[in-house]
C-alpha cells in the first residue's frame, strides 16, 4: 500500500460516521488490497461501483404488486403457460460475485393469467437482490402462486456461478440447476414431464 493510500485510510477512519457512502467504503477496500484509489484509472471507480451496486440490488425497492401493476387478467384458458429462456443476472450473497443464466417459468391457470412480460419482470425483481439460486427459484414460484392461485407453478433455473468459476474449485464449465414445483407440477408427473420437455426443447 502506498503512502497516499495509507493517508486516505487514516483520514477515513477519523471521519467515519452515518453519512458514509458505499463509494467511501469501496475507496478503503481499494487501498486495503494494495492499490492506490487516487490514481487516474481508479479515482472514479468507487462512485461507479456504487451506482452499479444500487442497480444490481434495485429489487429491494420493488414488490410483487408494484411489478405486476395490475397486469393479471380473467381468461378462460386452462392449458400450460410457459415463458422460457428468461435471462437473468444476480449476486451471490456469500461472495458478492455474479451468477447468471436462464429461468424457465410455467403455470396452469385457474381463471387468471399474468401478462407475459410481467413474468420476466418478476424474475428480474427477485434476481436484483443478494441471493442464492435455491431461494430465487422458490421466490418466483411462490409469488406467482400467491397472486393468481393457479393449479400449479413450475420454475427451473440454470445458472453459472462466478464464485465457482473464478475462485474455489475453479470449474469453468460447471452449472447449477434448481427447480420449484408447486401444485399440479409437484403432484402430477405428466404435467411435470411436459414442462421439463418444453424447458429442454431447443429452438430450430
Amino acid at each position: 500500500m502506498n503512502k497516499q493510500a495509507e493517508e486516505l485510510l487514516l483520514h477515513e477512519k477519523g471521519t467515519s460516521g452515518p453519512q458514509e457512502s458505499i463509494a467511501d467504503h469501496v475507496r478503503k477496500m481499494i487501498a486495503l488490497v494494495g492499490e492506490d484509489p487516487l490514481r487516474e484509472g481508479l479515482r472514479k471507480t468507487p462512485e461507479r461501483f456504487e451506482r452499479a451496486l444500487k442497480f444490481l440490488t434495485s429489487g429491494y425497492h420493488q414488490d410483487v404488486d408494484n411489478v405486476l401493476n395490475g397486469a393479471t387478467f380473467n381468461v378462460c384458458y386452462d392449458e400450460m403457460v410457459v415463458v422460457k429462456d428468461i435471462e437473468f443476472f444476480s449476486l451471490c450473497e456469500h461472495h458478492l460475485l455474479p451468477f447468471f443464466g436462464k429461468c424457465h417459468v410455467a403455470y396452469l391457470p385457474n381463471k387468471r393469467v399474468i401478462g407475459l412480460s410481467k413474468v420476466a419482470r418478476l424474475v428480474n425483481m427477485f434476481a436484483r437482490r443478494l441471493q442464492i439460486q435455491e431461494r430465487l427459484t422458490s421466490q418466483i414460484a411462490k409469488a406467482i402462486e400467491g397472486k393468481i392461485s393457479p393449479e400449479g407453478v413450475g420454475v427451473i433455473i440454470e445458472a453459472k456461478h462466478l464464485c465457482m468459476v473464478m475462485r474455489g474449485v475453479e470449474k469453468q464449465h460447471s452449472q447449477a440447476v434448481t427447480s420449484a414445483m408447486l401444485g399440479e407440477f409437484r403432484h402430477n408427473k405428466q404435467t411435470r414431464d411436459e414442462f421439463l420437455a418444453l424447458a429442454r426443447a431447443k429452438k430450430d
